[in-house]
């Protein structure tokens, strides 16, 4: 029964064009030649470190921000247990 179950759940693989592998040279040759004959803007690799740099400043001001936040509320209740 389990073996029944395992062969009409199974999703074969699909492939598609003159493909070698996931790893292996692009899928199609004919998309290659489609990309070949429309002069595509390469990516703006500037803009993309631009990007990741921004998160990364992002992210650093959250930690200083999460940081400040739990430095102020240890602060305030040292002050609260130093008044009783």
């Amino acid at each position: 029964m389990f073996r029944v179950l395992l062969n009409l759940l199974h999703r074969p693989a699909v492939r598609s064009g003159l493909a070698r592998g996931p790893q292996g040279q692009i899928r199609n040759p004919r998309f290659v030649s489609f990309l070949a004959q429309n002069n595509r803007k390469t990516l703006d690799t500037d803009f993309h470190d631009t990007v990741l740099r921004g998160r990364r400043l992002a992210r650093q001001a959250l930690y200083v921000l999460i940081g400040a936040g739990c430095a102020w509320v240890v602060l305030e209740s040292a002050k609260a247990i130093s008044t009783f």
